[in-house]
């Protein structure tokens, strides 16, 4: 099942090439601020599920081209991203000057919920001269069901779904969740792939092209720390909510990017997303 945010506020299910309206399955639905009907629909996906797809029969449908995709996520209390967690990746950090050896061991940071854009924005970039800002391309999981020290062989059925995130980036020193917390920093999209419709998290290819230039290319087999070893050690530390985003570490191949470039990004069985990047004055 691939569910998508569109439009305004609305839910769908992306069936082909159309998305189809199933907002009607939710008995909650309200789509005003904080718009919580998305985390009560994760927290209550198993009991709604059978009302979506009885929806997706009769909910209006659009040609996706003709609907305005948002982040498959709303508001979501925390992004929780994991680093350094491709040893290639690691590799090509410790040879740029000055990266603290503390910063090549695997670890989680904070991201701001409010540096979320959806797959038909724009990424702008603050104006920061002599500063460089870089891609990286990543899957990201949605929690379905919360909780605290959730043990590795039971952290996958906390999983709703997976989707693509593009964490960018702010190179250089200072805090880690600082600088990759700008407005529009964190992509995410096209849609969310449920659980069951991915198989196996362990085994997907991640590419991401720049102007049509591959930069990433990797299997999510080559994790340093596997998504049940990430849950369970991000929930030792904090405790996790319904619609919690989790992200999984960058491949290597990061980058800068420069405004009137585009991101492609790919991840096998989920789909694709372009990204615009343009800078700014302020």
């Amino acid at each position: 099942m691939k569910l998508g945010i569109f439009d305004e506020h609305r839910l769908g299910l992306v069936i082909g090439e159309e998305m189809v309206d199933v907002t009607e399955a939710l008995p909650h639905y309200d789509p005003g601020y904080a718009a919580n009907f998305w985390l009560r629909m994760c927290r209550d996906f198993d009991v709604l599920r059978p009302r979506i797809e009885r929806a997706s029969r009769e909910g209006l449908r659009k040609p996706l081209e003709r609907v305005r995709l948002m982040a498959p996520v709303l508001n979501p209390s925390k992004i929780i991203a994991a680093a350094s967690n491709y040893q290639e990746h690691v590799t090509e950090m410790a040879a740029r000057p000055g990266v603290h050896t503390w910063l090549l061991d695997f670890d989680v940071f904070l991201k701001a919920p409010s540096s979320i854009i959806g797959p038909s924005e724009t990424v702008v970039l603050p104006n920061l001269p002599g500063r460089e800002i870089h891609h990286e391309s990543e899957l990201a999981l949605v929690l379905g069901k919360g909780g605290r020290n959730i043990p590795e062989n039971e952290a996958l059925s906390h999983v709703l779904g997976y989707t693509i995130l593009i964490d960018v980036t702010l190179r250089g020193e200072g805090d880690r969740s600082r600088r990759k917390s700008y407005d529009g920093f964190t992509p995410m999209g096209p849609w969310l792939v449920s659980a069951d419709e991915i198989g196996d998290p362990q085994d997907l290819d991640i590419r991401l092209w720049v102007d049509g230039t591959l930069r990433q290319s990797v299997n999510t087999r080559d994790m340093l720390v596997k998504i049940p070893g990430i849950i369970s050690y991000v929930s030792s530390v904090m405790t996790l909510n319904p619609g919690d985003v989790i992200t999984t570490g960058a491949p290597p191949g990061v980058g800068e990017i420069r405004p009137g470039q585009i991101m492609t990004v790919e991840i096998e069985k989920i789909g694709r997303m372009e990204i615009p990047v343009r800078g700014t004055q302020g």
